[in-house]
């Protein structure tokens, strides 16, 4: 099912993946997957189009969402936490609630801690709304990508961060962080009173034998402190459809929140709603053979990279992070390939520091689109 796409149905999509991309080229950037609608989401949204559209149960009693407590579900059957259904609130995207939680709980000026290379609309929103970056740079060790704790610490207490956005499993990266790890952050956050912003919209594409962890359950400091934030938009290929949650576990937080309009921020659609819940609750099918398809696609990227790109295969997410240095391709190697090669890749100097030389694959496609892509890529480094 993963494999039988057909190039040309895919071209005629009204979505910016391949309408971008420009005739003959193959778009490997925007974290959109191509493959087709998980049944279980399909036939909720047929349904409820079969049947009505008016104004849901939960536009005056936000309490009566199924979302919150299907998230509560989720999150205790994967990984043992079960966080209160009634601290979680539904936004249109991760990044309106990052924005969002981000206008409540800090102010211009604050300094912001975030690993980096960073997601490009997360850098974009802290340039928006004034808030200071300060970076965590994740550093490629030989084995890996890891940071370091220590400077972590140091920087935080320097700047007088008030905020560190974690995104794990990291996106450009791809880790998924530790343990070990995640317990010296929460040591860190704790000493210096940061609001822990946890972007975890990748969670359920990891790789065995990596597990995730989400940060509020290490224990009731750390989540007493954090913001879970989540979708089912890139696990189930559901970005258009504009649905959120976030967990709030930062008491400040929700008092800040509730001090607010109830619709200044918008409301999800009903669809929107439904499509998630379906895919959370009957979806894992589905999900199960699509990571199944991503693993064999990210070993295949790790095989049919040009030669001269270094990179490590991502323990999570349907990224690979590429190291084009050595090509000599100058600061943006994707240009390269989208001009010699017709290959459309996401522009490394975009994510920000750390960036530069670095360009973004988005393997999940079928088995031969991804073949082809490879095949040019080689192809335009050998010419």
């Amino acid at each position: 099912m993963f494999d039988n796409l057909d190039v040309e149905e895919l071209r005629r999509r009204p979505m910016v993946k391949w309408a971008d991309a420009g005739p003959g080229v193959l778009p490997a950037w925007v974290a959109d997957m191509d493959f087709h609608v998980a049944a279980p989401v399909r036939e909720a949204l047929v349904r409820e189009i079969d049947t009505a559209l008016g104004y849901p149960l939960w536009d005056d009693r936000p309490e009566a969402n199924p979302l919150r407590a299907a998230f509560t579900e989720r999150m205790t059957r994967l990984y043992g936490f079960s966080p209160d259904p009634s601290h979680v609130r539904v936004f249109t995207e991760l990044i309106q609630a990052l924005q969002v939680v981000l206008h409540v709980a800090t102010r211009p000026g604050d300094a912001v801690a975030m690993h980096t290379p960073a997601y490009p609309p997360f850098l974009k929103t802290l340039t928006d709304m004034d808030r200071r970056l300060v970076p965590v740079p994740m550093t490629d060790d030989g084995d890996g990508w890891s940071f370091d704790p220590d400077r972590l610490a140091g920087d935080v207490a320097r700047h007088g961060c008030r905020a560190l956005v974690l995104v794990n499993p990291h996106n450009p990266t791809g880790r998924v962080l530790t343990r070990d790890e995640l317990g010296g952050i929460a040591e860190i956050a704790a000493r210096h009173d940061l609001l822990v912003i946890s972007d975890e919209i990748h969670s359920d594409l990891v790789y065995e034998p990596n597990r995730h962890i989400p940060f509020a359950s290490l224990g009731e400091e750390a989540a007493g402190r954090t913001v879970t934030l989540t979708s089912a938009s890139k696990a189930f290929n559901l970005a258009g459809l504009r649905c959120s949650v976030a967990h709030i576990g930062d008491a400040r937080v929700r008092e800040a929140l509730r001090a607010q309009p109830p619709l200044l921020f918008g409301e999800v659609s009903t669809l929107s709603v439904l499509a998630a819940l379906a895919a959370w609750r009957d979806g894992d099918g589905w999900l199960a053979e699509a990571r199944q398809t991503l693993a064999r696609n990210r070993d295949l990227v790790a095989e049919a990279l040009p030669a001269g790109i270094r990179h490590h295969s991502p323990e999570g997410t349907y990224l690979a992070w590429l190291d084009c240095r050595e090509l000599g391709l100058g600061p943006d190697p994707a240009a390269f390939f989208l001009d010699r090669a017709g290959v459309m890749l996401s522009h490394g100097p975009d994510f920000g520091p750390g960036g530069e030389g670095f360009a973004r694959l988005n393997f999940a496609t079928s088995g031969p689109i991804l073949e082809e892509i490879l095949r040019r890529m080689r192809k335009a480094v050998d010419a």
